[in-house]
């Protein structure tokens, strides 16, 4: 089956430097597969018009073909109400729209809580939001394994002065799968209300908000075998509608003049100008391929990947793997002693394997583990173990030449 899924992502038939590319770095951006890239040029080709004001077949269809992608995400995430989705750029845009209209609710006097596990762009919107509003930012620790410290992230919401959690569902440097469930209860327990970052998670595992009891969840589309430039926001419809506009313009209104506007209903009081409509699309196609494979064998696929994947690496003299989670997803962040992240990256592209190395955008929590970057190999259901392999062999060689 691996065979077949892999023939559905052409470009994983190419060659770099002459030999055949292994792709461990899809943690950053999976590739796409065969779908999402038809559906996007079908979409082109045939019928691309502006969406939602025109009256002509083209747009219609094109309206039809973009809200149809709404409710697949919406289904994706057993959403109650498709209404609940708003598109955005990225998770990055998606927790910037949470900071700024949820963020501007907020008094000074209250805090954020995030964890040191978080990604720059679940760290900068707080940041930024402290200094405008003057709220406190505040920050759960981690263990020494890389797991959230459930008794001090708990002690931080004792006061009652967080009105937002905001963690990741899945870490993007140690692949650990925080306890979701458990966090929420914590945060709404203590009156928060609780944001899950789930750019890598919803990539590996089976995402029910309803189960998961959470208020937003935010994931990118080019980490789901999507298009670039497309991401979602999830959440609770009570929520958005009290919460403000986060960008001006086309779209969002419901009646505008030059005293006053009013605001079109959610999602797209959210939504201004004119979206990413062929990504949408394509993100649509995306959504539509995970389904077909099924959560159930790509979690069991990843799993047992990275277990092999961890086997093999820490049986090589010399190497360390960060973190040891009690649940981890496929990622793995790893260090050689006397070899540089950047040089063992640039060792192995030169056999055809890449993978990602450096702060990963989380430069706080590299901090914490110790190090000033590492080596990461990430998964995607077309990774095989023929691949880890490769990884292991081009990593002795680079010890050779490096240490």
């Amino acid at each position: 089956m691996i065979q077949e899924i892999r023939a559905r992502f052409p470009i994983l038939s190419e060659q770099v430097h002459g030999r055949p590319l292994v792709f461990l770095d899809s943690a950053a951006s999976a590739q796409k597969p065969d779908v999402v890239v038809e559906a996007m040029r079908e979409a082109a080709y045939h019928q691309y018009a502006n969406i939602h004001r025109g009256l002509h077949w083209m747009s219609e269809r094109t309206t039809e073909a973009y809200e149809r992608a709404r409710s697949d995400v919406a289904r994706l995430l057993n959403a109650p109400d498709h209404r609940e989705i708003v598109f955005t750029r990225n998770s990055t845009e998606a927790i910037n729209l949470v900071a700024h209209s949820l963020g501007s609710l907020m008094k000074p006097g209250q805090a954020v809580l995030i964890s040191e596990l978080e990604h720059h762009a679940n760290i900068i919107p707080w940041l930024m939001l402290r200094d405008r509003l003057g709220i406190e930012l505040r920050v759960a620790p981690i263990t020494d394994e890389g797991d959230i410290d459930l008794e001090a992230y708990e002690k931080l919401l004792e006061d009652r002065k967080v009105a937002l959690v905001a963690v990741t569902h899945m870490s993007n440097v140690l692949g650990t799968v925080t306890p979701a469930r458990r966090v929420v209860e914590i945060a709404h327990h203590h009156d928060a209300r609780i944001l899950l970052d789930g750019s890598q998670s919803v990539v590996h595992r089976q995402i029910d908000v309803q189960a998961l009891g959470a208020d937003f969840f935010t994931f990118t589309g080019h980490k789901l075998y999507g298009p670039t430039g497309i991401g979602v926001l999830w959440g609770k419809k009570e929520l958005l509608d009290i919460m403000p506009p986060f960008l001006g313009g086309g779209e969002m209104i419901q009646s505008v003049s030059f005293e006053r506007a009013t605001w079109a209903h959610v999602p797209h009081k959210f939504e201004a100008g004119t979206p990413a409509i062929l990504e949408a699309v394509g993100l649509g196609a995306a959504v539509g391929f995970i389904e077909e494979l099924g959560y159930d064998a790509i979690s069991a696929h990843e799993a047992a990947l990275t277990a092999y994947a961890l086997e093999r690496l820490d049986a090589l003299d010399g190497l360390r793997v960060l973190g040891a989670p009690r649940e981890r997803g496929g990622v793995i962040s790893f260090v050689m002693d006397g070899a540089h992240p950047h040089d063992l990256a640039t060792l192995l592209d030169q056999l055809g394997i890449a993978i990602r190395a450096g702060q990963h955008c989380a430069e706080p929590l590299v901090r914490r583990l110790g190090v000033h970057a590492t080596a990461r190999a990430s998964f995607g259901v077309y990774t095989t173990t023929e691949e880890i392999d490769a990884l292991i062999t081009g990593l002795e060689r680079a010890r050779k030449m490096l240490t």
